[in-house]
């Protein structure tokens, strides 16, 4: 199927599985032998039975077969391999797909001495030869070999026995005990295989001309019919000779290396060829990917530049920081004679992987401010790599939940196979934090920690993101200042770079609590922040002190909530009239507030006198003095005429040991000689009724109706309702609870806000003390209430009409 491929190579076979089909499964492989039975593979068993399975180019999977393998079915010179593999998208193999896979090669004819050195194993079969004198000596009837050595099998011609020849001692191994050592041993028709683990204890290390080989000296001995014949079953496998240089690799192979040379006295070399992933390569082909193959007289070199075709980089994790390795699987085949074997065959497979090098990742991103969307390209990364999950403020979110968080992941490949990663983001997501810089520029900064894993080791490495996009679109607070009578008003519109600025008086942060101290009004509903503060207050400043006015102002700040860098001042400004600080009572008593000048810090308020310096304040704080005292006293003057007497002192500060004062305010009161009063009396014998204040629990009731014929209010379903500048609402206001004909219900004050929180500003009032407010340019109008169905008390209702307006500053319209 096209699931699976596979190709004859000599005496491998190789099946190379879909990367894209297998991509992301679960898999277990088994191998069927001739019987139908499925064995299930695993690191040992591959080892032992003569097949290996990697992970080739960029996650695709690679299985090979020995010809001689376990479970190969040998028929003249073809074998073949069956292989089931079990795929399920879950590690428990739950649900899994069965897919089936059986190939045949051909392979002959065989040399007299093959070796393969696979990566997982090494292997030596050799033919199996009987003379002919021996042949001519064995008789006519077997004898039963079962009663002299039980150990032996009954075949005709078996492995009895493997003998190992070590420096210190030969030591001999049945074949039932190999089996268990994890040795493969076999025999067919015409061959003795032997089949060795490098991690076999036996395995002894030697080195050739520098280059280390896995080595095991053995014999290995057979029975045929009745007698015992041993053959020479030594195996070698370089395991090293790689260097990397100038962005070369260097394979080095000694040759005629002395284990496999025992006994020759002359040898000369048939054959060297090479190739990769086990295609053999013509020299044309080696020469356009730029290989270089040297038979010398002692050794074979092969020499690949890095990254040349035929091998691919893959992915790799050291300490954390992201890699590359460049992968190649290399293979020589070197065929030489000797007086002893005739011809040899040794198939070398090398998989070499260059040193680990650290490989950078690009970030780039843009912004489109039209979608306000914040793009960030991560890559590039190699085919081997998957993003798995994304640390947002702490919390680790995967992919394919990341859309929750106002994050789209999309994943872009290239031609090359090569892909990267495109984040898209939400300048308004909470996640991208936003920080005022200056003007109306804003800094908005995305900080996310991606994830990664490498397959197929399943290595996993992060890479944080960092990007800051400076945009355009800040909004900063704005102010109206006004006064009334006693006090100065500030009512700021938040902007949206203000969430986290706190208010503060100089260095003094105002909070609730400090405002509720002095009496201030601190408001804030999310869209507008109220301060209020009096206009004798310990935080407004006084300046142009004349006879008709006094200059009062009052200064804010907003400050970062965590830096406390000032971001915002705001100031009122307002003229009060001195009578503010003078009261005359008419019993006499004078109450008369000093205050304390702009350009005037180092007064001390506490010392302020008047004429008569005895006479000292009554209240003082930082920036007034207060005093109280008869007309009569204090050295207080006063003056007549016609009309009125007129009473005159002076607040004054003299600094210590100097009698001339450096602060004077002066002050009057004035009260008529003669004044007439007219009071009208008028004597009734039965006096009016009084109303008297009342408690008790009302449930009223303000509904707006659709037509000035109050038939059908609006319903909550309805809401909200779009109405025009001008268009007319028609409200009813009505008194539930209690029943009671005896009361009338009368309104007092109605007004409108462009929040649903009454207590917000601006504020319009509609009705004020239970008229029409005269300021009005659409007078509210009253309707009267009839006796009806429906009002069974006319008195217990009050309707009134009133024109759609907006909420404007200066020309521009205030919006919620």
């Amino acid at each position: 199927t096209g699931l699976m491929t596979f190709e004859c190579s000599g005496n491998l076979l190789r099946i190379t599985l879909s990367a894209e089909y297998f991509e992301d499964k679960y898999l277990s492989l088994f191998v069927i032998d001739q019987s139908g039975t499925a064995w299930e593979l695993d690191e040992a068993m591959a080892a032992q039975c003569g097949y290996t399975v990697t992970y080739n180019t960029w996650r695709s999977i690679e299985f090979r077969a020995s010809a001689l393998s376990c479970h190969s079915h040998l028929e003249e010179d073809v074998f073949t391999v069956t292989i089931q593999i079990k795929a399920s998208h879950t590690p428990d193999m739950s649900n899994a797909t069965t897919h089936l896979k059986s190939a045949s090669c051909h392979y002959g004819p065989w040399s007299p001495r093959e070796l393969i050195c696979e990566s997982n194993y090494m292997e030596v079969s050799v033919r199996r030869e009987v003379p002919q004198t021996i042949k001519d000596f064995i008789e006519d009837e077997p004898e039963d070999w079962s009663l002299v050595f039980p150990e032996a099998k009954a075949e005709e011609a078996s492995i009895w026995q493997i003998v190992f020849h070590q420096p210190e001692e030969k030591r001999a191994l049945l074949v039932s005990n190999a089996w268990g050592a994890g040795y493969g041993l076999n025999t067919t028709d015409s061959r003795v295989l032997l089949r060795v683990p490098y991690t076999a204890a036996q395995v002894q290390l030697i080195e050739d001309q520098g280059i280390t080989f896995s080595v095991l000296r053995l014999s290995t001995l057979y029975k045929y019919q009745r007698v015992i014949l041993m053959l020479d079953t030594a195996v070698a496998c370089p395991v090293d000779g790689v260097d990397y240089t100038n962005k070369t690799i260097t394979w080095t192979i000694p040759k005629y290396t002395p284990p496999l040379s025992a006994g020759v006295t002359t040898s000369k070399d048939v054959l060297v060829e090479a190739g990769v992933d086990l295609h053999k390569l013509s020299a044309k082909e080696m020469a356009s990917r730029k290989y270089v193959l040297l038979n010398e007289l002692k050794a074979i070199t092969m020499k690949i530049p890095i990254g040349a075709k035929g091998g691919y980089y893959k992915t790799s994790v050291s300490n954390g920081q992201l890699g590359v390795k460049y992968a190649i699987n290399l293979f020589v085949e070197h065929q030489w004679e000797d007086n002893k074997w005739r011809l040899t065959k040794h198939t070398i497979i090398k998989e070499i992987e260059t040193p680990f090098e650290q490989a950078d990742v690009v970030i780039t991103s843009n912004l489109n401010l039209s979608m306000r969307l914040m793009n960030v390209t991560v890559g590039t990364f190699l085919p081997d790599v998957e993003l798995v999950s994304l640390t947002i403020e702490g919390v680790a979110v995967a992919v394919p939940e990341a859309v929750q968080h106002g994050y789209l992941i999309h994943r872009t490949r290239y031609a090359n196979g090569s892909k990267a990663y495109i984040i898209e983001v939400l300048l308004d997501a909470p996640s991208v934090k936003k920080e005022y810089m200056r003007e109306d520029m804003r800094a908005c900064t995305l900080n996310v920690t991606l994830t990664f894993i490498t397959y197929p080791s399943r290595e996993t490495f992060v890479i944080p993101v960092i990007v800051l996009s400076v945009v355009k679109d800040a909004v900063l607070p704005s102010a109206r200042e006004f006064c009334d009578e006693r006090n100065l008003h500030l009512l700021i519109t938040h902007g949206n770079v203000d969430q986290n600025w706190l208010p503060f008086i100089s260095d003094w942060h105002l909070t609730q609590e400090a405002a509720q101290k002095y009496n201030y009004i601190l408001r804030d509903n999310g869209t507008h922040l109220v301060i209020s503060v009096p206009f004798l207050s310990p935080h407004v400043s006084y300046e142009g002190f004349h006879t008709s006015a006094i200059k009062a102002s009052f200064y804010l700040t907003l400050k970062d909530g965590i830096t406390l860098a000032q971001r915002r001042d705001f100031s009122v400004s307002c003229i009060f009239s001195p009578s503010e600080l003078i009261q005359c009572l008419p019993n006499g008593t004078v109450i008369i507030t000093a205050i304390k000048l702009v350009g005037g810090e180092d007064l001390d308020t506490a010392l302020l006198v008047l004429r008569d310096r005895q006479c000292k304040p009554s209240l003082v704080t930082e920036k007034t003095a207060t005093f109280k005292f008869n007309v009569n006293t204090c050295g207080t003057s006063r003056k007549f005429n016609s009309t009125t007497v007129t009473y005159e002192n002076e607040v004054l500060y003299f600094r210590p040991g100097n009698d001339t004062p450096i602060y004077q305010l002066k002050f009057l009161c004035s009260y008529a000689v003669k004044q007439t009063a007219d009071v009208q009396y008028e004597s009734k014998k039965s006096p009016p009724p009084s109303v008297k204040p009342g408690f008790g629990c009302l449930a009223l009731s303000l509904k707006l109706f659709k037509e000035k014929s109050y038939s059908e209010p609006y319903q909550e379903s309805e809401y909200p309702v779009i109405k025009y500048l001008r268009e007319a609402l028609y409200f009813e206001v009505e008194l539930l609870q209690p029943k009671d004909a005896r009361l009338d219900l009368n309104l007092d004050d109605c007004w409108a806000t462009n929040s649903q929180s009454q207590d917000s500003f601006p504020q319009w009032h509609i009705l004020v003390h239970g008229c029409e407010n005269d300021r009005d340019s659409y007078r509210t109008v009253f309707h009267k209430v009839n006796y009806s169905l429906r009002v069974k008390f006319p008195q217990h209702l009050k309707r009134f009409e009133v024109r759609m307006f907006s909420f404007v500053q200066d020309t521009s319209l205030l919006q919620e």
